[in-house]
């Protein structure tokens, strides 16, 4: 499939066994290699998976998730922590990101971490620096210095958009990417949104396309609210605590209200459902894509209005437009941190990668 000959092919997987990130296969009860082949019998090798990993942190306005990934991209640890976003500033939210995400690891790993994602809502260049995050008050600041600055080690840092680093992450790893045009739409208190054509992330001129959260949906006269106001986790909140009789009412409380019918519950999960089905019209007629991946905590609502979303699409839209499928990323909780770490894991194995550079010096 590479083209290369025997030899070449050797000299790499020696080479990689030689890393440590490959090992042959031992196993007797393999059918016997066919001996009427010339030269030595081939072997089977696969990846170290612990050989190396990658760290990647979300830093959003309600929580922190870090997500550690292994050489083949299998996620081998998650953890998450409360965080008021609004309340700290840019360099104590890297340091509380970069705390999460080292917890579980001991010194003696370090030497295996091969890169540090960070993802966060903002908007921001391609070079981590934050030029707004209007939820989090952040304002031209450079993420990837100050992460390198707070990590224990020296290694690749990059920095991503919230809804594109989930983008990355729910189509990074598969055997083949899925064709068309896909949405994706993170969920938090905030709402981003990512654009996929092809298995390839489309950022737009200024890495905004696919931002559907600053849409503006009708509502009542004069409101002006946009769809991250309606839909998102603080709106559903502020809504829920005035009709619940609970004394501490949290998001799976109201999950719970929905699941049971308690009417005022299901009533903000109907004025959700529209709202989001509203947005969609609007998006799918510009974009037109064939599927739409939701993540972010405030996607575990969906489920449960998923027919009335789609009720409320085919009566604010023509019936000669198709409507996409919609369906739940299976990390969607966690889709933003993996997806950051994936960057640094498709750094590694790319020409950027630090190993690359070493021996290009060397020769």
């Amino acid at each position: 499939m590479l083209n290369l000959n025997r030899s070449s092919s050797g000299n790499i997987i020696a080479e990689l066994a030689s890393a440590g990130l490959v090992r042959e296969i031992v196993d007797d009860t393999q059918e016997r290699p066919n001996h009427s082949r010339a030269g030595r019998p081939g072997v089977m090798v696969e990846l170290v998976s612990d050989a190396v990993f990658f760290l990647g942190v979300e830093i959003g306005v309600e929580h922190i998730t870090a997500a550690r990934i292994d050489l083949a991209a299998n996620i081998v640890n998650v953890s998450s922590e409360p965080f008021d976003g609004p309340s700290m500033n840019a360099e104590a939210a890297i340091e509380r990101a970069v705390a999460l995400s080292i917890e579980s690891i001991s010194p003696d790993q370090w030497h295996r971490c091969e890169g540090f994602g960070i993802s966060t809502p903002a908007q921001m260049d391609r070079n981590g620096l934050v030029r707004l995050a209007p939820l989090l008050g952040w304002r031209d600041v450079n993420l990837v210095e100050l992460a390198q600055a707070r990590l224990p080690i020296r290694v690749p840092v990059t920095a991503e958009n919230d809804a594109n680093a989930f983008a990355i992450g729910a189509t990074y790893g598969h055997s083949e990417a899925h064709p068309g045009v896909t949405l994706f739409i993170v969920l938090e208190s905030g709402v981003g949104g990512g654009i996929a054509v092809d298995g390839n992330l489309f950022r737009g001129a200024h890495g905004l396309a696919g931002e559907i959260g600053h849409l503006h949906i009708a509502g009542e006269p004069g409101s002006g609210q946009n769809l991250e106001q309606l839909i998102g986790l603080e709106n559903i909140m502020v809504e829920y605590r005035k009709i619940s009789t609970r004394s501490v009412a949290e998001f799976g409380d109201f999950l719970d209200d929905v699941r049971d019918r308690e009417p005022n519950a299901v009533m903000i999960a109907e004025d959700w459902a529209r709202s989001l089905a509203l947005a969609l019209v609007q998006t799918c007629r510009i974009i037109d894509p064939d599927r739409v991946v939701l993540g972010g905590s405030v996607a575990a609502l969906y489920p449960l209005v998923a027919a009335r979303v789609a009720v409320h699409m085919q009566t604010a839209q023509e019936q000669s437009f198709p409507i996409p499928s919609i369906v739940l990323n299976d990390e969607f909780s966690a889709g933003s941190a993996f997806g950051a770490a994936c960057m640094l894991h498709q750094r590694y194995l790319s020409v950027e990668s630090n190993r690359f550079e070493e021996t290009a010096k060397q020769e």
